[in-house]
């Protein structure tokens, strides 16, 4: 099936081995989730608010009983196996780990140019399943050959060897990616290295779910060294500094997240998504509709994602945000803002051996062929199937262009560009002088208005006064830089665009000590005069990933 199910576990028995997960579901075609009365499901949940940690586990092929209890909604009746060893196809034995088993992997995408983080999730002498960023993942595919997989164990122990993948699809609710990796070309001493770290993982799950009293101790190659114990100190640490999630930040990763699925779809899978990519059209215009503030101030947590994402969903949050204010029933809102999400589709189906990642700086060729981008999405969904409204090709093709005509790809100028894409193209400009890009440092508000303005005749100049009176000098969601010392948030702004409300995080005396105060503008004499808007980087503010 094209699209996994999200259940929920209605239901529990631990001495029988039943487990009921209760799903809604409007389609009529449910019973092919089912093959040979089997199913798959991933389990994902997380330990605490406190930590932060996930947990996540998957079973193959359980038996199940569908059973619908309304028109739309069934009870999944699967039979929980006996051990949490279960045979492969191939006859292994695959070792889930789970109970705080771990392993750091590294994937050599491309030889000598790119690697990959990972963390092992299982393992058996045929190959392993790792859990990876979903912002990673655009770098592999299905039957990719990998040069090289490196597992360390928590004492320090490593294995390394050739690899294929073999699946991978979206894992969870937190922005991750499951990929099976199998082990290939294996020599002699290869194999019985990977059958002894097999048989010791078998022995530790064993352990930890406590199905072999036999057992009384860790196996060795999961007591933490020195090193480990480290980089585990540093993670806990790290967690322990993120602040929760405001329900609307959480709404915004959620959508960044979407976004990365509903590529993955159109890169493994040669499916357009359709319904996926409108459910995040219509749950940004909700976000905007419920509280535009927060909804501004929540598109800065997406600072650490990858650019093209990053760019994608401020640009359309703003386009929705400009378009609604002018008239909140403009027709044209659903399909622009669909078109803003999808304007940088295009550039990571690019990544390759040419482009192994887009976030080094490039070269001048690697500059070259980004710009194909428009053209490469458009003609991968034109192989999908897929045709775009007017309004919404309009924006994915046009969003590059300039008045003066030197945009790209087409070159188009003057009357050849509607006024929704003179919007667009104000929109996107300012966004890109004010984050980082291919190495050139981000510009202030009003060092990016200046330089907008100065090219007059590329971009509308009412467009950009539009722009400038809307948001201000010091936007919401910006950095703000007081002369006590203080770093801040904006999280509100009056008519003038001045800040009444920021969300203090650091002392910069105190750089490595974290503050979380919200203050309102009577408060401000507390933390100085606001000096600047400054770049998150700039001073280490980053957002931590679960």
């Amino acid at each position: 099936m094209a699209y996994p199910l999200r259940a929920e576990v209605h239901h529990l028995d631990l001495s029988s081995g039943q487990l009921v997960l209760e799903v809604a579901y409007a389609g009529s075609d449910i019973e092919q989730y089912l093959t040979n009365g089997g199913i798959n499901f991933d389990l994902e949940a997380i330990k605490s608010n406190q930590i932060m940690e996930r947990e996540t586990y998957s079973l193959s092929n359980v038996p199940t009983k569908l059973l619908k209890i309304d028109s739309s909604l069934y009870h999944l009746d699967c039979q929980l196996p006996e051990s949490v060893f279960v045979p492969e196809q191939r006859g292994a034995i695959r070792i889930p780990f789970l109970l705080g088993m771990h392993a750091r992997v590294s994937i050599e995408v491309y030889l000598h140019e790119l690697n990959m983080p990972a963390r092992l999730r299982n393992l058996s002498v045929g190959g392993c399943m790792v859990d990876i960023d979903l912002a990673e993942s655009v770098a592999i595919n299905v039957d990719q050959h990998i040069p090289g997989i490196t597992i360390e164990f928590p004492n320090g122990e490593r294995f390394f060897a050739e690899g294929k993948v073999r699946h991978i699809r979206p894992f969870g609710n937190h922005g991750y990616a499951a990929a099976g990796i199998q082990f290939i070309n294996l020599n002699t001493l290869q194999s019985e290295t990977l059958f002894r770290y097999v048989a010791e993982s078998e022995k530790e799950a064993a352990y930890r779910t406590g199905s072999n009293n036999k057992l009384d101790h860790h196996s060795p190659l999961f007591i933490p060294g020195n090193k480990e114990k480290k980089i585990r100190q540093r993670e806990t640490q790290a967690r322990a500094k993120r602040a929760r999630q405001s329900p609307m930040e959480r709404g915004v990763m959620d959508l960044a997240h979407q976004l990365q699925v509903g590529l993955m779809y159109i890169k493994t899978r040669d499916l357009f998504p359709e319904q996926l990519f409108y459910d995040c059209v219509d749950t940004l215009r909700h976000l905007v509709e419920q509280d535009r503030k927060a909804f501004l101030y929540a598109l800065s947590s997406l600072r650490d994602e990858p650019d093209w994402v990053r760019h994608a969903v401020q640009v359309a949050g703003q386009l929705a945000d400009m378009l609604l204010a002018r008239d909140p029933y403009d027709p044209r809102v659903r399909e622009a803002v669909l078109g803003a999400l999808m304007h940088t589709l295009g550039k990571p189906l690019l990544v390759g051996p040419k482009i192994p990642s887009l976030k080094v700086n490039m070269n001048p060729g690697q500059k070259e062929i980004l710009k194909g981008h428009v053209a490469v999405l458009c003609h991968k969904l034109q192989g999908l199937d897929w045709s775009p409204s007017p309004i919404c090709r309009a924006v994915i093709e046009q969003a590059n262009e300039r008045l003066d005509g030197s945009g790209y790809p087409a070159g188009k100028h003057g009357r050849q560009l509607s006024a929704l894409v003179r919007l667009v193209s104000v929109i996107k400009v300012v966004n890109k002088l004010r984050n980082v890009r291919n190495g050139a440092p981000p510009r202030s508000p009003l060092d990016a208005y200046r330089m907008v303005h100065g090219a007059s005749a590329a971009y509308d100049k009412t467009v950009l006064v539009e722009y400038i009176q809307t948001y201000g000098l010091y936007p919401i969601g910006s950095l703000a830089k007081f002369s006590g010392g203080f770093l801040a948030w904006v999280m509100d702004i009056d008519r003038k665009g001045m800040p009444t409300q920021v969300h203090i995080i650091k002392n910069l005396r105190f750089p490595d000590t974290n503050i979380s105060s919200v203050i309102t503008q009577s408060d401000f004499a507390q933390i100085g005069k606001l000096e600047d808007i400054v770049s998150p980087s700039t001073y280490g503010v980053k957002v931590l990933k679960m």
